[in-house]
């Protein structure tokens, strides 16, 4: 009891302080003062700011400068950062390839599967498109190819480098949610709960498996790839339903695919490393405040993140404007990892965010919205080091709907 006290009079006595010098940080309500006071929040790793975009100033500010880990909402600013390098209606192309020469219904060479990174190939969630192995077993009987002396080839080299970042956990590893990267993916890289390492190996092997039952024999010689003449261009569905679907579920696979895919696009680098260097840069030139940020991965999955709350909220700001990027954010108690938060208050529908959860941390980047679903106000919450997840949750709540909830009255 008495650590108890001792505790409490600790964060009592920081709030003092933070208050005070919150004219050099930015305005902090009363409702900013009690959520940051909350029992289950410790006042050294919480931020918060949210602008007013009717006029552009910073209407609650606490803390907005401390670099903090952001678990999923990184997801946000990667979705961000690729969106105005490719738009919405980029694809990504998964191409088969004969290689070699094909006579009388032999092809003596190779089949070569040459993935683009697309994270969606054969994925068991949305956006789902047609079977690419099924495609390619028609596009095989389509050349008249009715025996194969050499192998199944993938090409990866799209994405080079590691799969999976350095700095992720072993722990997270394992599980299909900690799966890497690949420049072939297949069906989410995962097989129930658990991480497949190799997914272009499951592919080739499935697609051996239906060509022989179709009676199209691989034989498996080793013989060299000869010219490759074009079978099959598989397209993705467009990279809007990708962004969608990442920010709907916060899927760590499809997150790590766009970052890779910004730095292809921008500089014809796949990998983690360089693309998150490349990020970097973009916010950079876009004058955004860049102290204390690290920018190590696209997912989030890693505690080497650093956000600042002002850095995400300019984020957020530069990009209020963008229909389809506000869209992608889940609506308060109706969608995705939002669908409990502000459930039947008079906040639901009209708050969309993303958020960001790993053990100690709780995190909430997105929108207050107007009945017509556009952004009125960016609203950042940031929270490390938390004592319970659903205290920290009603305390942000709270917050909420102390500053917003009188809008919808």
């Amino acid at each position: 009891m008495a650590v108890t006290r001792l505790i409490s009079c600790a964060q009592r006595l920081f709030l003092s302080i933070s208050v005070l010098l919150t004219p050099v940080l930015g305005r902090a309500s009363d409702a900013v003062d009690r959520f940051v006071a909350a029992r289950a929040t410790d006042p050294s790793s919480v931020a918060v700011v949210m602008i007013d975009l009717a006029d552009g100033s910073v209407m609650e500010s606490y803390n907005a400068d401390e670099p903090l880990i952001p678990a999923s909402v990184m997801k946000s600013v990667t979705i961000a950062t690729l969106i105005g390098q490719t738009g919405i209606d980029y694809r990504y192309h998964t191409r088969l390839y004969a290689a070699g020469t094909i006579h009388k219904g032999v092809l003596d060479g190779n089949l070569i599967i040459e993935g683009g990174g697309d994270p969606s190939l054969n994925s068991n969630v949305e956006p789902i498109t047609a079977d690419f192995v099924g495609e390619c077993l028609d596009a095989v009987r389509k050349a008249g190819i009715e025996r194969i002396t050499g192998r199944i080839i993938a090409d990866e080299d799209v994405f080079p480098g590691p799969a999976v970042p350095p700095s992720w956990m072993k722990a997270d590893l394992s599980q299909s949610y900690g799966t890497g990267c690949h420049g072939l993916n297949f069906q989410n890289n995962s097989s129930g709960s658990r991480s497949v390492a190799n997914p272009a190996s499951v592919l080739q092997t499935r697609l051996k498996n239906e060509l022989s039952r179709a009676g199209i024999e691989v034989e498996g010689a080793s013989v060299r790839s000869g010219e490759e003449h074009l079978l099959f261009d598989h397209e993705s569905a467009p990279v809007d339903e990708i962004m969608r679907s990442c920010m709907m579920r916060s899927d760590n696979l499809f997150a790590e695919a766009l970052l890779r895919t910004y730095g292809l696009e921008r500089n014809n680098d796949g990998s983690t490393t360089t693309s998150a260097k490349l990020e970097r840069e973009h916010w950079t030139r876009q004058g955004l405040p860049m102290a204390g940020v690290n920018i190590v991965d696209g997912s989030g999955l890693s505690r080497d993140n650093r956000l600042t709350a002002r850095f995400l909220a300019e984020v957020l700001r530069s990009m209020s404007d963008n229909v389809d990027y506000v869209s992608f954010f889940p609506l308060a108690g109706q969608e995705g990892t939002l669908k409990r938060f502000l459930a039947d208050t008079p906040l639901e529908g009209y708050i969309a965010m993303k958020t960001g959860s790993m053990k100690g941390i709780q995190c909430y980047a997105g929108y207050k919205l107007d009945d017509n679903y556009a952004p009125t106000h960016v609203v950042v919450i940031m929270m490390n080091n938390i004592q319970t997840r659903s205290g920290v949750k009603e305390a942000a709540s709270r917050m909420l709907l102390d500053i917003f909830a009188d809008d919808q009255t």
